[in-house]
């Protein structure tokens, strides 16, 4: 039972840091991801490359929901994806709302995710 419960959360956790991959579709999506404007073409390559590498570990998560040998490292990808980034909203001061909501969003999957780190250690 234990282990199902943390493959939810796995789950969870993936398909919020997979939700951005959206983004490298242009533009648009990431406009409406993140409320600013990525019409200067280095920033937009660079937003794309984020949007990629947040799908690549979300899809870790998933697939570390089914692979318990992957679950040690999709806990150290997940706190170090979601947190770093809340992490840099706060230092930089007066976040917009758009990435405030990104941050909130991260710290409730962090939160999930050290639910299923307390469940993985009391499994062991």
């Amino acid at each position: 039972m234990i282990q199902i419960v943390i493959g939810i959360i796995f789950v969870l956790a993936g398909l919020l840091n997979a939700y951005p991959a959206i983004g490298m579709l242009g533009a648009k999506q990431l406009n409406s991801l993140y409320g600013l404007d990525f019409t200067e073409a280095n920033l937009l390559t660079l937003m794309q490359h984020r949007a990629v590498m947040l799908g690549l570990i979300g899809l870790f998560l998933i697939v570390a929901a089914f692979r318990r040998e992957l679950q040690p490292a999709g806990f150290t990808l997940g706190f170090a994806s979601m947190l770093s980034f809340v992490v840099f909203a706060r230092v930089q001061g007066d976040p917009s709302p758009w990435i405030s909501r990104v941050a909130t969003a991260d710290i409730a999957g962090s939160a999930l995710l050290a639910v299923a780190l307390v469940l993985y250690w009391l499994r062991a």
